[in-house]
């Protein structure tokens, strides 16, 4: 993620000019490993104003772009439209970073990996809580087996989306606009650092449903119940339908008797463009045997580096590095287009389940 050898400069482009997108500018524009050579949107007359807030040509297409000598793209278009981007942008052999989710289904899914292998591109994700420092210590911890063998992972997402959220974007709410709901918008996050922790699935049995949002179509409320291929289990709770919002916590607990755990967000939750991040990221459980009273050190000292960055710009920054590292010298950047898949298989499957009233075995294959 950081160290080693030096990278040089990638010549950057974007590829979606709305909220998102407008914070992925900012930082490529002063990345030193990027140089933000021009962007791409759907409306001419905004791609045009956005270009000249952050002085880089408005180019017509993706092709366009690749012309030009852009080498790297971060794709920020509503969910639906992520694969028309990446595909265009790999086969014009361009390498290609996509904003959460990967893709709204699977067979969009495949369809980027395999345009990504076949022109020997990377394709990566945003999942920029890998990033927080909390996360990696619990990955660490892991790593080092400080909690045996993981054995019980749990996602609890207590969120709040209000009708003025949803009507601010046309797409937002809408099975054809968004792809889904809180699973497909909102839980990535948690999903990919659940699915980060405790490896492979194997079976899934879930439900969702739209509790209070009449105006959606979408799930705002989701739930599942998740056996993984080590034999491990896990649950998973997430919903957009409280007021106030509490918080997303991600918890694993080892053979071991250990538990580590993450809040990654507390209080009203992030929204790009509307909202700020109100609390730090930290640790909430740190049981590691000889390790309990380091809990309070941990959280001391993420609250005060929060306290010191921007922390929306900060993550972002962390995420774009890492992709512009892994093209600039040919390593796997932290969350690959294979993790990236691993989230929209899960969300796939609660869906799934809920429509057939089964459980749902891995791995899945797109349908229709």
């Amino acid at each position: 993620m950081s160290g080693g050898r030096s990278a040089r400069r990638v010549r950057t482009g974007l590829i979606g000019c709305g909220k998102v997108g407008r914070i992925h500018a900012g930082v490529l524009q002063d990345l030193p490993g990027s140089e933000f050579a021009g962007c791409v949107g759907r409306d001419p007359d905004r791609t045009a104003a956005f270009a000249r807030e952050f002085g880089v040509p408005a180019f017509a297409t993706v092709e366009e772009m690749a012309w030009s000598g852009v080498e790297a793209v971060v794709v920020c278009t509503p969910h639906p439209l992520h694969a028309e981007s990446a595909v265009r942008a790999a086969n014009a052999g361009m390498h290609v970073l996509v904003e959460k989710p990967l893709a709204a289904s699977l067979a969009d899914c495949d369809r980027m990996l395999a345009s990504a292998e076949a022109n020997r591109v990377v394709l990566s994700t945003v999942s920029q809580r890998r990033f927080f420092e909390p996360c990696l210590r619990i990955r660490r911890a892991i790593d080092d087996g400080k909690v045996g063998t993981p054995v019980l992972g749990t996602v609890t997402m207590l969120g709040c989306r209000k009708e003025a959220y949803y009507r601010s974007d046309p797409w937002r709410g809408s099975w054809s606009g968004e792809g889904g709901g809180v699973l497909v918008n909102q839980a990535p996050h948690q999903l990919d650092l659940l699915l980060w922790y405790m490896g492979p699935v194997e079976e899934v049995y879930g439900a969702w449903a739209n509790l209070n949002h009449p105006y959606i179509e979408v799930d705002d409320t989701a739930t599942a119940v998740v056996r993984f291929r080590s034999g491990a289990l896990g649950t998973i709770l997430v919903t957009n339908s409280l007021d106030p919002a509490l918080y997303g916590k991600v918890h694993v607990h080892g053979s071991n008797g250990a538990t580590v755990g993450v809040q990654t967000d507390g209080g009203a939750m992030f929204i790009a463009g509307m909202s700020k991040i109100e609390e730090p990221p930290l640790n909430d459980l740190w049981t590691v045997n000889g390790e309990e009273s380091r809990l309070e050190a941990f959280r001391e000292e993420d609250a005060a580096f929060f306290r010191t960055i921007d922390p929306i710009r900060h993550y972002v920054e962390r995420q774009d590095a890492d992709f512009l590292r892994a093209v600039a010298l040919g390593t796997p950047p932290l969350v690959d287009g294979r993790a990236g898949r691993a989230t929209v298989e899960l969300f796939t499957a609660i869906y799934r389940s809920n429509r057939d009233r089964l459980p749902v075995r891995f791995p899945l294959a797109p349908e229709g």
